[in-house]
């Protein structure tokens, strides 16, 4: 290669043309046909002509002589089809050199520009030949056909991005936007992009279409949902990114009108079921609740106490394997949440007829505890039953009458018994209130803290503890598998018994070791107890449910669960429950947020936790909500110190706290 010599090279995917200047070890120095002087390795030409330019013509002189060239190669392009070449030569799957591939083009006497105009003509279509600097080897029909559907693809989404860029930009600045029918697939992307940010397939497409429209991906999509009328202000999104639905679907519904509607007369018969309508029966739960599916009765018998812990009997109504059953599986369980509740079954079944409400007759499945006068548990027996709730009280209504009612007293006593001897056997009892939040039907927020430990509370909480412990006996005394929890001492204890503050209890509960499920009974370290199942919930919880299946089998009501069903069950759980585990907890934070959003600027109690690198972490006494606390110059802390805190921000959508000391 000499000084003079036209070559041309790829640069930003465009073919340069240009006249060398000088060469010096391999490497050239050109001056291109947009008058600007490069330096380039030899081995980037792709194309040496024989003809040369006289460099000391002049540097313009040069630079319209290159454009000259230039346009005479692009007009010979127009010459070219590329796609006839194609179907004559693709049959031979071979490579093709230039020389060759330009005598195809051009036959009479084809020169550089010839050769030059056919690489630029298989550059700029790359559909039927590989091209390689001077040779092109032909596609076959299925890849041609392939390229031709991704070029397709590529044209639709370029489409797309601008139609639906402007649109975006042009319906935000309208006062009350509407969505034509054409257009719910771009608020369909732009709503999955939100949702599911990288991991949604068209997270790419819909970023494009985001940046046409001037919209901030990490700001603004929510909000221009919102005006879309996609999203509510305080939309639930974790309900869309988990796939929950709200609703039942239309054969769920009709099966179970058909139950609602079937013949009651079949509760009356009492074959193989004790009928316990004439003793008293009291639920005590929550002011709102409506499934009401546990019961306790009390009997003082001379020298010994009669304790009863009825169940309704869900099985009886619900059969393994129907529709009902499956879509109760595959939701796992109720969803509480401050502004909505999401039941597992249908409300006709979980609030009416599975409900123990009072007057109505019920079937369940009792178990009976003996209790001596030292409150100490001597047997226990199970049955199928028949009962009536004559009671329906609160936790506040227990709290009121705890000093006086004798029968509350009992089972006050029974209970605090109970725990005492758990706690005695390794129990970790973590004592913390819950933060009850309330939604208006004004939209104004309402936060309180309700104490676990109130009378009401702690009676029914030991007693349920009670009633699966022995279920878990009962199941394994039987040798039938069934959903055991169990769980290993945790890795350290901060108290003892229940004497811990609220910082050793909150650290505590860090400490403990995950639960796991297990078709054998196991020790359960947390509780203190050798074996135990859930059993107490079966309108609400499909664990229980399957478990209460099994104490049915006992009895001959139904056909048990094998070992390999129970696991099958413990594997489709996990992922519907862990949903549901961070469905209630975000939407429990979220209107915590939203209730700070409103009281910027408030002092509040905190618990230093621990020191981080660039800050401590804290515990929001009123809230227990934890938050970061920048670490302040002149102020050390340390864990359990308390302390006062401004609230400086709060973001529920973002999920975000900011505090200062003060």
């Amino acid at each position: 290669m000499e000084s003079g010599s036209i070559v041309e090279y790829i640069d930003r995917q465009k073919i340069m043309c240009a006249v060398v200047l000088e060469v010096k070890n391999r490497r050239l120095r050109l001056l291109t046909e947009s008058n600007r002087e490069v330096n380039l390795s030899a081995n980037r030409v792709s194309h040496k002509c024989k003809t040369r330019l006289d460099v000391s013509m002049g540097r313009m002189k040069m630079v319209q002589t290159l454009k000259a060239i230039v346009g005479q190669r692009n007009a010979l392009v127009d010459h070219i089809d590329i796609k006839e070449l194609w179907e004559v030569l693709n049959t031979e799957q071979v490579w093709i050199d230039l020389g060759t591939m330009t005598s195809f083009c051009f036959p009479d006497n084809p020169n550089d520009n010839h050769e030059s105009a056919v690489i630029r003509a298989f550059f700029q279509n790359r559909l039927y030949f590989r091209f390689h600097h001077d040779r092109f080897f032909p596609n076959t029909q299925e890849q041609v056909e392939r390229k031709i559907a991704h070029e397709k693809e590529i044209a639709r989404k370029n489409r797309i991005i601008q139609e639906g860029g402007d649109w975006l930009a042009n319906v935000l600045i309208q006062e009350d936007p509407r969505i034509p029918e054409n257009k719910l697939e771009i608020v369909a992307l732009i709503k999955t992009f939100y949702l599911f940010g990288k991991e949604s397939r068209y997270f790419d497409l819909a970023k494009a279409i985001l940046a046409r429209a001037g919209i901030d991906p990490d700001e603004e999509v929510f909000n221009a949902l919102v005006k879309l009328k996609v999203f509510e202000d305080d939309e639930n999104v974790d309900l869309h990114r988990f796939g929950i639905s709200t609703d039942f679907q239309d054969e769920v519904n009709h099966c179970a009108a058909g139950i609602i509607a079937s013949d009651p007369g079949s509760l009356l018969d009492t074959n193989g079921r004790k009928d316990l309508t004439m003793l008293s029966l009291m639920t005590i739960d929550g002011q709102s609740t409506l499934d009401f599916d546990d019961a306790i009765s009390i009997e003082d018998t001379g020298d010994h106490y009669r304790l009863g812990i009825h169940i309704v009997d869900v099985g009886h109504f619900v059969k393994k394997g129907d529709c009902i059953d499956r879509e109760a599986l595959t939701r796992g369980s109720s969803i509480y949440m401050p502004d909505q509740k999401i039941p597992m079954l249908p409300s006709g079944l979980a609030e009416d007829l599975c409900s123990l409400k009072a007057g109505e007759l019920r079937p369940a499945i009792s178990l009976f505890v003996t209790i001596d006068r030292s409150y100490d548990i001597t047997n226990y027996d199970i049955v199928p039953s028949l009962i009536n709730v004559s009671k329906q009280l609160t936790y506040f209504d227990v709290n009121i009458i705890a000093d006086e009612n004798e029968d509350i007293i009992i089972l006050r006593n029974i209970a605090e018994k109970f725990r005492q001897n758990r706690m005695a056997a390794g129990a970790v009892q973590i004592t913390l209130p819950d933060i009850n939040v309330w939604i208006g039907d004004d939209g104004e927020i309402t936060v309180s803290k309700i104490n676990r430990e109130s009378p009401g509370r702690m009676l029914v909480s030991e007693i349920m503890i009670m009633a699966n412990w022995l279920k878990a006996k009962f199941l394994a005394k039987h040798q039938l598998p069934a959903i055991f929890r169990a769980q290993t001492a945790p890795r350290e204890r901060l108290y003892k018994g229940n004497k811990g503050t609220l910082f050793q209890n909150w650290m505590q509960r860090k400490l403990l070791s995950r639960f796991f499920l297990t078709p054998d009974p196991e020790n359960h370290s947390g509780l203190g107890l050798n074996a135990y199942v859930t059993a107490t919930s079966p309108i609400r919880k499909y664990f229980d449910l399957a478990t209460q299946r099994q104490i049915r089998a006992v009895f001959g009501l139904e056909t048990p669960y094998t070992v390999e069903e129970v696991d099958h069950i413990i594997q489709s759980l996990e992922e519907p429950m862990s949903y549901v585990a961070k469905i209630q907890y975000n939407r429990h934070r979220y209107w915590l947020l939203k209730y700070l959003e409103k009281h910027i600027g408030q002092k509040e109690e905190a618990i230093v936790l621990y020191k981080k690198r660039n800050n401590y972490q804290i515990l929001l006494t009123e809230y227990l909500i934890e938050c970061e606390l920048p670490l302040s110059s002149g102020i050390s802390l340390k864990p359990e110190d308390l302390i006062q805190v401004t609230i400086q921000h709060a973001n529920a959508r973002k999920e975000v706290v900011s505090v200062f000391m003060g």
